[in-house]
């Protein structure tokens, strides 16, 4: 399973090598915010006490930006300088090498990713980024049982989004 997200928080800080997760007792940037706010809805879970997306990792999630650096206060900042080479390849071999996959493309970068997979293997589910900017096309998307319910139908296990 992937996420595939924009770049870094560009908070000094926040960023902790996995899209949109944050290290423990770092505040919730915003659109983790609106990432738990939605898995809460989706799942009926309780609000998480941390930012730290390692337990998610540990049961095989891939969270992945499409930009692995950025400037400080300047989001964005790094795109076209040549992480896409290297994510692109990373997105590609995933999809290629591996079978029943799901691919969650948040925002409009991540969705730009979507012609790099293999539509026959996988399953994609997309939708606007968990930004305030744009939270009201993200909430509703409902990728979380949706992913756990491919999953299943993949015959993988689904991830426990609460273990954090």
């Amino acid at each position: 399973m992937v996420i595939i997200g924009q770049d870094p928080y560009h908070g000094f800080g926040q960023a902790n090598g996995m899209c949109f997760s944050v290290s423990a007792g770092v505040k919730h940037p915003p659109s983790l915010v609106n990432i738990f706010k939605e898995m809460q809805k989706d799942m009926n879970v309780p609000y998480p006490k941390t930012g730290d997306l390692t337990g998610w990792a540990k049961q095989g999630v891939l969270l992945l930006n499409t930009t692995l650096t950025v400037r400080e206060a300047q989001p964005a900042s790094h795109r076209g300088h040549g992480w896409e080479i290297f994510t692109d390849n990373v997105i590609r071999h995933i999809s290629d090498h591996r079978e029943g996959i799901v691919f969650i493309l948040w925002g409009a970068h991540a969705r730009e990713k979507k012609s790099l997979i293999n539509h026959d293997k996988h399953k994609i589910l997309e939708s606007a980024h968990p930004s305030p900017f744009s939270a009201s096309k993200f909430f509703g998307c409902r990728h979380f049982s949706k992913t756990n319910y491919y999953l299943i139908e993949f015959g993988k296990e689904p991830i426990n989004w609460f273990q954090l």
